[in-house]
């Protein structure tokens, strides 16, 4: 996806990686899987390795703007597409906020978008790929995320309201 990214749009992609340290410090002391150990253990791995590179990211700008829908869970469901964003002390738009899951996939079909095809696999929330798995039918959404833990907390931050 990233290399098809490049060859179409011709637009540079910024990479934000986490932060080395961090990272070994937390696998040092609780080894490489402790994000299947606790729901504390598992915020402390996406903190490192999304939310801490997220925040690099979007220092320096005003706007943030994602591809979250309102369907894709019950929190998502009562935020509004157009926040503001406490965290990252930013505006936050979600510009395909009210669209369906087919409305998403007729617009990527008619526009020729890139997108990753493990969509077309039974992912319909991609995230890390130990804490992504595919969904079954009549599974929620992001069931395939974080599949071993209470499905009332199936974020990793990114996107949480406070």
């Amino acid at each position: 996806v990233w290399n098809r990214t490049l060859e179409i749009y011709k637009k540079p992609i910024l990479a934000y990686h986490p932060q080395a340290e961090l990272l070994q410090d937390m696998v040092n002391a609780k080894g490489p899987n402790s994000f299947y150990e606790s729901v504390d253990n598992r915020k402390q791995c996406c903190y490192i390795r999304k939310l801490e590179p997220l925040k690099r990211a979007l220092e320096g700008n005003q706007l943030w703007v994602t591809g979250i829908r309102a369907e894709q869970s019950l929190n998502r469901h009562d935020m509004s597409n157009l926040e503001w964003d406490e965290q990252n002390q930013m505006v936050k738009f979600h510009p395909i906020f009210f669209w369906s899951l087919d409305e998403v996939k007729e617009y990527i079909k008619k526009n020729n978008i890139v997108y990753n095809t493990l969509h077309d696999k039974g992912f319909p929330s991609i995230g890390c790929a130990p804490c992504t798995r595919a969904v079954r039918e009549g599974e929620d959404f992001r069931a395939g995320r974080w599949w071993w833990e209470d499905q009332s907390k199936k974020e990793c931050g990114l996107h949480a309201t406070t």
